[in-house]
């Protein structure tokens, strides 16, 4: 059993900014991508940004990778009403003892942008 556990949405007011934090659980031999997501109200799902390792930044959303804690983190600088959306965290996990990888869901946690 694999679990993505997400943590840090809240209500934040435009301009300010917030960090989303993914930690993944279970019998994990490895993680090799980990992405994050977003769903507005009434729009589809979209590829916020994702990562092997390290750090990436793209425009106002920065990604990094704790390979070693199993984490992922996404911040989120210089907020706008319209970041206000559900954000998904995705992993792809090796079992232990298994070639094949599980695609994982986290169940999403809330961010909300308004003054």
């Amino acid at each position: 059993q694999v679990q993505l556990v997400e943590s840090g949405g809240g209500l934040v007011q435009p301009g300010g900014s917030l960090r989303l934090s993914c930690a993944a659980s279970g019998s994990i031999s490895k993680i090799n991508v980990m992405r994050w997501y977003r769903q507005a109200p009434g729009k589809e799902r979209d590829l916020v940004v994702g990562i092997t390792s390290g750090k990436v930044q793209k425009g106002r959303f920065t990604i990094s990778r704790d390979v070693a804690k199993n984490t992922v983190y996404l911040q989120i600088d210089s907020l706008k009403p319209e970041d206000t959306a559900v954000y998904f965290c995705y992993a792809d996990v090796y079992l232990t003892g298994d070639l094949r990888y599980l695609e994982v869901w986290g169940q999403g946690t809330l961010v909300t942008v308004s003054s």
